[in-house]
């Protein structure tokens, strides 16, 4: 325990900040392999991914202009999935109701103590791709 034991503890030191900085290039080095850069040009349409728990007011009027180019996703067009905002109450919180149109089919889930009827709907705004089964008992 003396004059030794500074060039040992620099050692060690030396040895750890290698090893961090090993460990961290390597992480670099994976992460990179998912980061593609993305470029967007004034006029291009792109989503803005808000977390569930961020409620944008209807005006929209608030909403700040800048955002991290992580919260954009680009906007592919496709005229299926464009419903009419007439044709669509969206209420003060952006929820809608949706309305079933039809029952396409009725099936039975058998779980080993109990059997849940189900149904396929076809909703209103909706394809028939789009169909979805539900528990009978949540459709009126």
């Amino acid at each position: 325990m003396g004059p030794e034991l500074v060039p040992e503890t620099e050692y060690k030191i030396r040895l750890v900040r290698d090893r961090l900085k090993t460990s961290s290039d390597k992480q670099k080095s994976y992460a990179d392999l998912k980061r593609h850069e993305i470029e967007y040009s004034v006029g291009n349409l792109v989503f803005l991914k808000v977390s569930p728990w961020k409620k944008l007011p209807p005006e929209l009027d608030c909403i700040h202009d800048m955002f991290y180019v992580s919260m954009l996703r680009c906007y592919r067009s496709n005229p299926k999935y464009i419903v009419p905002v007439e044709e669509i109450e969206v209420r003060s919180d952006l929820t809608f109701k949706e309305q079933p149109v039809q029952i396409l089919n009725r099936d039975i889930k058998v779980l080993r103590r109990k059997s849940i009827p189900l149904v396929k709907v076809l909703w209103h705004n909706h394809g028939t791709e789009e169909v979805m089964r539900k528990p009978k008992d949540t459709i009126r």
